[in-house]
């Protein structure tokens, strides 16, 4: 079973989460980088859909599940969040379960790996198009795959999500030249529609 260990608070947010670290060993032979991939890939739909369940059935949504790093430096991230915010007990509790059914499954494979499950913080990042409807009017940061107007960093107001589309309130930060490829301070107040098929990446921007 996996040792117990406190997380330590990032940038003054509470504590959220817990630590688990799986100390077992094991020898595979060697792959390719093509098969390691695609073991990843697997692991990462095994775990999705296990934690998925272990969640639901407490109230909490997963957000992320993220599994990096290699042989006995790996980390495995489970992200939760709810409505009205995730709580200590929630991650303690989806992480006692999603961890003993890790285990008995061998869902993980390779070597030993780091296990951490905590709240999405207040720049959580927006995955999904519930994300875009559950956010709206608050203020995101966005990148996009392909150029908008010229442009592929975006700031404002996400004054609306519908259709696959979202609509965004810029907002200019300063008066500077913007760097190449984002949107201009000038443009302030303008209203401009992305499909959030070519979002690359988008997150909360807090607001204190």
């Amino acid at each position: 079973m996996p040792e117990w260990v406190g997380c330590t608070p990032i940038r003054g947010e509470r504590t959220s989460g817990r630590k688990a670290h799986f100390i077992f060993e094991r020898w595979f032979p060697s792959l390719s980088e093509a098969s390691v991939v695609e073991r990843m890939a697997a692991d990462l739909t095994t775990i999705r859909a296990i934690a998925g369940r272990v969640a639901a059935t407490h109230g909490v949504e997963v957000v992320e599940v993220e599994l990096w790093g290699g042989g006995k430096a790996r980390t495995l991230r489970i992200t939760l969040d709810k409505p009205e915010g995730i709580t200590h007990e929630d991650c303690a509790t989806v992480s006692r379960e999603v961890s003993a059914i890790l285990d008995v499954e061998d869902a993980v494979s390779g070597a030993s790996y780091t296990f951490e499950v905590s709240s999405p913080g207040l720049d959580r990042k927006l995955l999904k198009a519930a994300d875009y409807r559950r956010f709206t009017g608050s203020r995101v940061k966005l990148m996009t795959y392909e150029p908008v107007n010229g442009n592929r960093h975006f700031e404002g107001r996400l004054e609306s999500f519908k259709d696959g589309r979202l609509v965004l309130e810029l907002l200019g930060k300063n008066k500077k030249k913007p760097k190449p490829g984002h949107a201009n301070p000038a443009d302030q107040g303008r209203k401009i529609e992305i499909d959030l098929a070519n979002v690359e990446k988008a997150n909360l921007v807090p607001e204190i």
